[in-house]
């Protein structure tokens, strides 16, 4: 992974957390691997994990079971409102840079499609 150097290091393994979360990689009731093996695989400090975990665990994403590891939630709710908010933010970054490209509504939804269905074809 690489970390923008602008943003803090927590807040982006916060977001790919998320990611593994809401795509399913991390499956509901599964177990996180440990801080250390993290650390490792993103190549950064500890301490840096724990606090991206941390956040996840006050977002009600993760639990702590004592003596047994850290677990993704299995509170279906929650993992379908962690999916609403990943989309409602692709949804923003969409509607902004069309925004700034002075697109309409309906043209902005025009071109989205026919990207869409290229893509379709290209899979």
């Amino acid at each position: 992974m690489q970390f923008d150097n602008t943003r803090p290091i927590y807040l982006q393994l916060l977001e790919e957390f998320k990611v593994k979360i809401s795509t399913g990689e991390w499956e509901a009731g599964s177990k996180i691997d440990s801080v250390r093996n993290l650390a490792s695989t993103y190549e950064v400090n500890p301490n840096t994990v724990q606090k991206a975990l941390a956040e996840l665990e006050r977002d009600g994403l993760t639990e702590t079971r004592r003596t047994a590891g850290r677990f993704v939630t299995d509170d279906i709710k929650k993992l379908e409102n962690l999916e609403d908010d990943a989309f409602k933010d692709i949804a923003d970054q969409f509607i902004f840079g069309a925004k700034n490209l002075n697109m309409s509504k309906n043209d902005a939804i025009k071109e989205l499609s026919d990207y869409w269905e290229e893509d379709d074809d290209r899979n």
